[in-house]
């Protein structure tokens, strides 16, 4: 017994639309098939996609979370002077430091570790 369920004969070929393309997605070679779901190379293996569609998503994020801040009246360079003032604040701090950076890492954590368990766990049931 195998361990995923085959579609019949049938229907595993899918039926072909334009010049011989499969709906299903799978390759046909020589009839100019939907290539498949597995990126060509490393680079559209790092960045998740082909540059083209990967730069219009992250355009369309950018523009939704610049929006977000904009509209909570958070400038990018207040980022940036936030950041500054916190690394000034722990180079001021001394040693007393380490015990804010442990504070600061236990209060992130306390949102990034369920967060994490939980895509991990989506993903997981993704898979199978």
């Amino acid at each position: 017994m195998t361990d995923r369920l085959d579609p019949p004969k049938s229907q595993s070929q899918g039926s072909t639309g334009w010049g011989g393309a499969s709906w299903s997605g799978s390759r046909q070679e020589g009839t100019g098939g939907v290539t498949d779901a597995t990126p060509s190379n490393t680079l559209e293996q790092f960045i998740g996609g082909s540059p083209a569609a990967v730069a219009v998503r992250l355009l369309v994020v950018s523009l939704i979370v610049g929006a977000l801040l904009m509209w909570l009246d958070i400038r990018p360079i207040d980022v940036f002077y936030g950041l500054q003032r916190f690394l000034t604040r722990l180079w001021n701090l001394g040693f007393d430091a380490v015990r804010e950076v442990i504070t600061y890492v236990i209060a992130g954590a306390a949102i990034v570790i369920p967060v994490w368990i939980v895509l991990r766990l989506l993903n997981a049931g993704k898979k199978r």
